[in-house]
Parts: structure tokens; C-alpha cells; sequence
């Protein structure tokens, strides 16, 4: 199978290679180290106990047989793993109908935002559905998610009465208030590594379990994954793609280019975009620095953002994620054009035309990034090749990737409106 391939070619004219082959070599052993207090997901794919995985999947095959509904909450790190993979692996129209089809859970999340219409309506959708729910949170101590998971305990209590708690799983960090909730209560659980941060937890129980219950293969996506962190292990700046990446970022900021504008042409990527913005952003804006991630999906974006990127202030660049061999593709009608006879065909002209637009206007550095196919195996490589070039990015530009002490900040004002003791 073909490896991620990175085209930097219309971003910067010639890559100064051998000038930062030292300084890459010191990130590199940094991340190796096993210093890092955080950087445990560097060898995960390759460390993971197999028994843990079994684990996951016996947990999965059990959730599918006992609920109609699974309801996964969490904010973060804690869910956009999980949605982007779902999004990206299985129908767009999962709930409506698939995962009846497939004998497979509906899948919904829930603790990310607070909008009380969301809530009311889902809860009333889920009186006439079997349901179980797993809580993601490392601390336990989260406003939106914990505020959620009391909603939903409430919820399965007056469903199930005393056996609600068989209903609920746990996956939280090894101490905390939910921790000790689930080992009071009985909840099943699963343990958020010590080493590694949500955003980086995608291929832990965090994302695993929730991806397993929806009928996707995890073994696939950590071979995946195992592959990548293969072929990101060369220092070498001349061979390793994910590094070439994470060095362009670094040389256009400091050109001024303070913002990576995402582009994906195909939807099923649109939340793997709303992970890469976190993975980013909150990784390596910090004490003034860091690049502004934002993402846009194509052709849609072009009817409005589309005007900002054609002329607005040119202090970005572009990252076009794309799919280079799809699931199914559509025939145009009327035999479509000379050369274009299918809507993916079509996709592919509209996306080398806006490029060439807006280099032959703006000169706007233009990064591809082309994904061999729409697989498990595939995911596993993405996220793997994704949180790779984040961390060496960040320690280009001098920031430490696994803090986010801006996050805290609304937090402690939350808590003291509403009085909560710290």
C-alpha cells in the first residue's frame, strides 16, 4: 500500500535540507528520548499490549449486542478522534439507517458543547432506543462533559433502574474523581495513559473503543499506524516526508505566514480537519507563537471563504488533504467533458484550478498532502504522520507541545462564577 505523500514543491521554492538537518536531528532524539513526560504515543503503535486490544474488542463486541445507541461524551481530545475516524470509515448516513443495516450501534456523541435544544432532542430520541454511554475524561473534572454524563445517569437510572451502571463505561485517568466513581459504581473501564495528552489519544482506548463499536477494524488501523511510525523514524529530512512538513510549517511562519488554511474536497474528511485544528493550535500557539490552524471544505468553502483566500490579507497558506483513489465514484450525466467523465474526476479540476488561481495571484504557498485511499489502515498512518509533524513543528518554533495553559484559563473563570471550589 502507498505511503502518505507530501508535495511542498509550490510552497517553497527549495527546501533548505542540509541548513536544518542539525536541528532536526536534535528534535528527533528529543522525541525519542523517553524523557519527555508526554511523548508516550511515539511508540504506542508499536508497544501497545496486544492484550489490551483484545480487551477494547471484546468490550466493543459486548456494547454492540447490549444497546441500539451508544452515546460516547467527552470534549476534546476525548471525542474528535473517534468522530473523524467514524466520519471518514463508515457511511455518511450511519445513524439514519447503515448501522441498522450492519446489526451495528448508532453512534452519538454528546459533552462537547451545551446547547440545551441538542440535549432535549436527543434524549427524547433515545426513550425508544437500547442504550449504553462511555464517558471520556482523564481529570473527571471537566464542566461539559461531567454536567452531561449526571444528565445521562439520570437518564439511564429512571431506564434501567439498579442496572444502569452496566450501561456506563469509564475511560479515565488512573486517579480522580470519576475514577473513583467508576471503581465505586462497578463501571467497566479503561485507563487514559499517564503519557500521553487527549489530543494525541486517538489510537488509546479514548479513540479505539468508541471506533471498535462502530463495526471498524482496529488492528488495521494500528498496522497502520505501526507503518507510519516506521517510516517517520528516519531523521533524515531528505527521506522523511512527515519531517519535510513540519519544516515548511516552521519556514512560513517565520515568512509572515501565521495561518494554515486545511482544504479538504471530499466531506468524509471534514472532521478529521476539526482534530487537525486541535492538534495544532492547541500544541503550538503559546507565549505569542504558533500558526493559526483553520479548516474549509471544498467546493462549499469557495462560495464564501473562497473570496477571503482569492483577496484577503495574504498571511496564510494552504493544506489541501486529498484522497487520490475513492470508494465509489459517480458517472457525470450527458457523458460529462472531454477528459472529466466522473464527479471525482470533476473534484480533482476544481481543486487544481483554485490552486492555480491563487498562486498565479497571491503566490500563496500551496502544500498537498495526498492520502493513498479511504481505509482503516490508511486512518492509522494519518494520525500517526499528523502527530509526528505537529510535535517537531512546536519544537521548531521553540514551544512545548503537550501544554495547554491557555485552555485553563476560561476554565478557573468558570469555576469561580459558579463557585466551584478548585
Amino acid at each position: 500500500m502507498s505511503n502518505i505523500r507530501v508535495d511542498v514543491s509550490e510552497a517553497i521554492a527549495q527546501l533548505p535540507i542540509e541548513s536544518y538537518q542539525g536541528k532536526i536531528n536534535e528534535v528527533h532524539t528529543r522525541l525519542h528520548s523517553g524523557q519527555e513526560k508526554f511523548a508516550g504515543w511515539v511508540d504506542y503503535p508499536s508497544t501497545v499490549d496486544g492484550n489490551l486490544i483484545w480487551q477494547i474488542m471484546t468490550t466493543a463486541w459486548k456494547i454492540q449486542k447490549q444497546c441500539t445507541a451508544f452515546v460516547v461524551i467527552g470534549i476534546g481530545g476525548s471525542y474528535l478522534g473517534a468522530k473523524s475516524c467514524i466520519e471518514l470509515l463508515q457511511s455518511p448516513f450511519y445513524n439514519e439507517f447503515f448501522a441498522k443495516e450492519r446489526n451495528l450501534p448508532k453512534v452519538y456523541f454528546a459533552g462537547h458543547h451545551l446547547s440545551s435544544v441538542y440535549y432535549h432532542e436527543l434524549l427524547h430520541n433515545l426513550k425508544k432506543e437500547e442504550v449504553c454511554v462511555c464517558v471520556i475524561s482523564r481529570s473527571g473534572k471537566t464542566l461539559e462533559p461531567m454536567i452531561v454524563f449526571d444528565m445521562f445517569k439520570d437518564f439511564l437510572k429512571e431506564k434501567y433502574g439498579e442496572n444502569a451502571k452496566e450501561r456506563i463505561y469509564a475511560i479515565t485517568g488512573t486517579s480522580g474523581p470519576l475514577r473513583e466513581e467508576a471503581e465505586a459504581e462497578g463501571y467497566t473501564t479503561f485507563d487514559v495513559p499517564d503519557d500521553i495528552v487527549g489530543r494525541f489519544s486517538v489510537l488509546t482506548p479514548v479513540g479505539l473503543l468508541p471506533i471498535a463499536v462502530a463495526g471498524i477494524d482496529l488492528e488495521a488501523i494500528l498496522q497502520g499506524a505501526r507503518q507510519a511510525e516506521v517510516a517517520c523514524s528516519n531523521p533524515d529530512l531528505k527521506e522523511n516526508e512527515c519531517y519535510q512538513y513540519a519544516l515548511v510549517r516552521h519556514l512560513l511562519m517565520e515568512q509572515g505566514k501565521d495561518m494554515e488554511i486545511f482544504e479538504v474536497y471530499d466531506g468524509k474528511l471534514r472532521y478529521f480537519t476539526e482534530w487537525l485544528k486541535q492538534l495544532f493550535s492547541e500544541s503550538e500557539c503559546k507565549d505569542g507563537k504558533g500558526i493559526f490552524t483553520a479548516s474549509l471544505q471544498m467546493s462549499t468553502d469557495l462560495h464564501s471563504m473562497g473570496q477571503f483566500l482569492q483577496e484577503g490579507k495574504q498571511n496564510f497558506f494552504e493544506t489541501a488533504v486529498i484522497i487520490e483513489d475513492i470508494t465509489y465514484d459517480v458517472m457525470l450525466p450527458n457523458g460529462g467533458f472531454d477528459d472529466v467523465k466522473t464527479l471525482h474526476q470533476l473534484n480533482r479540476v476544481v481543486r487544481e484550478s483554485v490552486k492555480e488561481a491563487h498562486i498565479d495571484e497571491n503566490n500563496t504557498p500551496n502544500i498537498v498532502i495526498t492520502l493513498p485511499e479511504i481505509s482503516a489502515y490508511t486512518y492509522g498512518k494519518m494520525v500517526y504522520f499528523f502527530e509526528k509533524a505537529c510535535a517537531v513543528s512546536s519544537y521548531l518554533n521553540g514551544i512545548d507541545p503537550f501544554t495547554q495553559p491557555g485552555v485553563e484559563s476560561y476554565k478557573h473563570k468558570i469555576r469561580e462564577r459558579l463557585g466551584i471550589v478548585k
